[in-house]
């Protein structure tokens, strides 16, 4: 049996799991507490912590001997195309470095680097979140001087293209999807012939608002508010991505008790969730545009499909435009497994990391 190990860091919790023949043989997510995290400095500290700890579980399943890769959820670097890369010394460099700015992803390519190397196996991440392949009109922001970024849910977004367009009897190279990603953030993406070639990037403040983000703000009224408030870029960046949406409006952010609240008769709780809805539509429909609607599948994918009332209202606004096909959740474990598995059995050429 080959197997793969798979390791997916996040802020208060680590994912790992053995792939073998396309199936989970062991898996695990272990949770770390605050403060437990706490102790550490920063990001990059906790290497020796998570480990230890992931090392422990793979040697429980006695599959040491059996391992042929291991693959890791990829940080952030600078924005590189969609694919799997070897990790290599200037990636290493810059998420030890923090380059790119500090996320718990970052230790990724750290910890799966230090299998590798104990193990004499290849290593790689697959799709990070930095994945750009925008096309260049769709660079252009509007302001000379400043650039629209492509920020997604990309390693998400294309397995799950993967799997719809190999369920409709194409494959994702010759299709054209869009993909919508709904969790505590929203994204959503333009797939034309196995390339994320638009991005409705919603961490930055782009499209529709989300359980805690703003989304598009009418930039008037905003600025504003930044200059009457003082506020300084790091308030800012917590306020759109951390303090907005549904959080700002109804002071919740879990959808289950939304639902609640609504089926309780709660009209302020509609309103709010449908509007999001609305605009999560606008969105879709814009990057119907830019396939010229010419489009295969619409995709709903990420935690909050779990929703019925969101999947159908977001449904109605556009299943005029294509059929809507539903993947609620996310499968980045197995995406990851994948776009290791690809390049160990040469189906994929590995690609290179060069810093800048």
């Amino acid at each position: 049996m080959e197997a793969i190990l798979v390791i997916n860091p996040g802020s208060t919790s680590t994912k790992v799991a053995i792939f073998a023949d396309h199936k989970v043989v062991a898996e695990e997510t272990i949770r770390h507490p605050l403060e437990e995290i706490s102790q550490f400095k920063g990001v990059v500290d906790q290497t020796e912590f998570r480990y230890k700890i992931i090392a422990s579980f793979v040697e429980e399943q006695q599959l040491m001997d059996q391992l042929v890769a291991v693959v890791a959820r990829g940080g952030l670097l600078k924005p590189i195309p969609g694919g799997t890369y070897r990790i290599n010394e200037d990636m290493l460099t810059d998420l030890r470095e923090e380059k790119y700015n500090t996320h718990a992803s970052n230790l990724g390519a750290i910890l799966a680097d230090e299998f590798a190397k104990a193990l004499g196996i290849p290593a790689y991440i697959v799709d990070p979140v930095v994945v750009d392949e925008l096309e260049p009109l769709a660079r252009i922001s509007g302001l000379k001087g400043i650039e629209r970024r492509s920020v997604s849910h990309a390693l998400n977004q294309k397995a799950v293209a993967r799997k719809i367009t190999k369920d409709l009897g194409k494959t994702y190279e010759t299709s054209a999807v869009i993909v919508a990603h709904l969790g505590g953030g929203v994204s959503v993406g333009a797939h034309k012939n196995g390339r994320m070639i638009d991005v409705v990037n919603g961490l930055d403040g782009e499209g529709a608002y989300t359980p805690e983000r703003s989304g598009g703000l009418p930039l008037v009224d905003f600025s504003n508010r930044v200059i009457e408030e003082k506020l300084t870029l790091a308030e800012v960046k917590k306020l759109i991505a951390g303090n907005a949406g549904l959080k700002s409006y109804l002071g919740e952010t879990d959808l289950r008790i939304i639902e609640k609240r609504i089926a309780e008769g709660d009209e302020e709780a509609a309103y709010y969730l449908d509007g999001m809805c609305y605009q999560v539509g606008k969105s879709i429909a814009e990057l119907a545009a830019v396939l010229k609607g010419q489009i295969d599948a619409i995709i709903l994918t990420g935690g909050i499909i779990y929703s019925e009332y969101t999947r159908n209202k977001i449904s109605e606004y556009v299943s005029w435009i294509a059929p809507v096909k539903l993947f609620p959740g996310e499968m980045e474990m197995e995406a990851l497994y994948e776009g290791a598995y690809r390049v160990v059995n040469g189906e994929e050429a590995a690609l290179d990391y060069q810093s800048e």
